[in-house]
């Protein structure tokens, strides 16, 4: 391997096996993993604070996986393509991981696996691999310009030139641009002529009509378990109310699925039938609001029968209403304007078409060198740890090609 090169007259250029943009999740984890293989590699990213996802991830304990990971847990345009990369670096060799170094974690709920202490044992774990193995990173770097040439490729940076055999882009998408996140990546792909499905906002909140909202915008901070479908997808976690739409587990899974045009159903009582729990009560004097305050919060309760205007005894409710207070808690429609958008975002959908890339080494099939992990890829998970395990499967593999 070279280490220096001679560009323009006088100028000395670091020359390295890869170079990698990107010092998230999947970045860090591609540049320990090339570099144990004594690869020498330059980890060059636009903000001086690393890893800033992983700090923020699962209330500040980082979701880093999830045990359940299977390929039918994400979405892409290219069905099945993280087949092979997530056969090859599982959940279980990521915990295998911790376990060598001692960093606690334990499950939570549906196979997410959280750490014990702080998002940041995973961070400083990254850390300490990258400075083992000597890595190479830049912070504060930003790239101006990259070119390809018959050896690898020209990297300009605000601290100068650097040179390399490969280069992997491990910048993410466009969710949470707050810490950093910028379309990058996806203008290296144009540049070279990579075809990009259209970024969306996933795993997002959802905004409601003034007509919906009217009702449930009151209730702000109101959660209730559900189970929220798109025709034969549905999800049973938590939704959440809030004073622009809906939230929460169940909706942010849902989001990921709706493209806009469809309603989405909301089952407000996924593991009971409403209309047995109100006939086996019946004959009671007692008033619907409060016997629906048994399933739901008493203010949920009585924004129901404000949205049903029915507020009458059990006793005197007829055949009819009673179909009618079943429909609505249990085919509730919801008829989302919007999402939340990217700054509400945990994930981006779409990215860097996988049509586009080898699935055994996340090379581009155009051009030889040009690596593409992570976010930036149309790889999307589903809430819960998933698009971590696809951030260190997608490293990994690359990082046996660098």
């Amino acid at each position: 391997m070279s280490w220096l090169f001679y560009g323009k007259i006088g100028e000395i250029v670091s020359t390295y096996d890869a170079i990698i943009i990107g010092a998230g999740a999947a970045g860090l984890m591609c540049a320990a993993i090339g570099a144990s293989r004594n690869k020498k590699i330059l980890l060059v990213d636009h903000s001086n604070k690393l890893a800033e996802k992983i700090r923020i991830s699962g209330g500040g304990r980082c979701n880093f996986t999830n045990i359940y990971t299977h390929h039918d847990k994400f979405l892409s345009d290219t069905n099945k393509f993280c087949v092979s990369p997530l056969s090859r670096y599982t959940p279980n060799h990521f915990t295998e991981l911790l376990n060598k170094y001692s960093i606690g974690y334990h499950e939570k709920t549906l196979g997410q696996l959280f750490c014990n202490n702080s998002s940041e044992d995973i961070i400083n774990l990254l850390t300490f691999l990258t400075n083992e193995h000597k890595v190479c990173r830049k912070m504060g770097v930003s790239v101006n310009t990259i070119e390809k040439t018959l050896f690898g490729f020209n990297v300009s940076t605000t601290i100068g030139n650097f040179k390399a055999n490969s280069l992997v882009i491990a910048t993410g998408g466009l969710a949470i641009p707050q810490i950093g996140a910028t379309g990058f990546g996806y203008n290296v792909a144009k540049q070279f002529n990579i075809n990009v499905i259209t970024p969306k906002p996933a795993l997002v909140p959802l905004a409601l009509s003034p007509n919906q909202l009217q009702y449930l915008s009151p209730l702000s901070g109101t959660s209730f378990l559900s189970k929220t479908a798109i025709q034969k997808i549905n999800f049973q976690e938590n939704t959440l109310i809030t004073h622009r739409g809906l939230s929460g587990p169940a909706i942010l899974q849902i989001s990921s699925y709706w493209d806009g045009g469809v309603d989405i159903i909301i089952d407000m009582l996924p593991n009971l039938d409403i209309r047995n729990e109100i006939n086996n009560q019946r004959p009671s004097t007692q008033q619907l609001e409060k016997f629906l305050s048994q399933y739901f919060s008493q203010r949920l309760a009585k924004s129901i029968c404000m949205m049903i205007q029915i507020n009458k005894q059990i006793s005197q409710l007829s055949n009819i209403e009673i179909n009618k207070i079943h429909e609505f808690i249990h085919k509730f429609i919801v008829k989302p304007t919007g999402t939340l958008g990217f700054k509400k975002a945990e994930v981006t959908k779409g990215g860097v078409d996988c049509k586009e890339l080898s699935s055994k080494t996340m090379m581009s099939n155009k051009i030889e060198g040009l690596f593409f992990i992570g976010e930036v890829v149309d790889v999307t998970g589903w809430l819960g740890g998933y698009n971590f395990q696809w951030a260190w499967s997608s490293s990994f593999v690359a990082a046996q090609y660098i």
